[in-house]
């Protein structure tokens, strides 16, 4: 899952979409209600794409966990978060089977259903394809890699008046 400009913010309800850096803030937009706010230094403020899970293996990072329980739900919205501790268990126990017992607690899994909910109520559960981006990289040549820099390179930026003089070829 692309996960990005996905934000949690401690003592706010549901996920919030980072829209612009303020001069003391960030403003961001609450997924559910539109509505536009400020968050300050003083709130902590985690993008969903630096949150991953403890396994007894690696790390795996919470848009791969995503992954999985699309794959197992087929689309469909995850398991209830406010469903009793052990049928939470139970559920994450079939997405993640090595997820680590002593590290993830039962409010982690909790929050993790509840984003899941979330994002895949207003359909922006969108898989990352790591096959199509190496694909798109072996198809250019690096002569047509070498083209598009140097047409980007020619490109006056904006605002920018273009030159009249042309530079003599090296």
């Amino acid at each position: 899952m692309v996960l990005k400009d996905i934000l949690s913010i401690s003592g706010e309800q549901g996920l919030f979409k980072f829209i612009a850096q303020g001069k003391n803030a960030i403003i961001v937009e609450h997924l559910e209600t539109k509505k536009r706010s400020s968050a300050y230094g003083s709130a902590k403020v985690s993008s969903l794409e630096d949150i991953a899970i403890f396994t007894d293996t690696e790390d795996l990072s919470l848009g791969k966990v995503f992954d999985l329980i699309y794959d197992k739900s087929e689309g469909g919205s995850a398991v209830d978060p406010k469903s009793d501790p052990q049928a939470l268990k139970a559920w994450f126990e079939e997405i993640l089977p090595d997820y680590s017992r002593d590290k993830v607690y039962v409010s982690d899994i909790r929050k993790v259903a509840q984003w899941y909910n979330i994002l895949q109520k207003l359909d922006m559960l969108v898989k990352e394809d790591p096959e199509a981006e190496n694909e798109n990289e072996e198809t250019d040549s690096p002569e047509e890699k070498k083209e598009t820099e140097v047409k980007e390179e020619k490109k006056p930026a904006a605002g920018e008046k273009k030159s009249a003089r042309k530079k003599k070829p090296e």
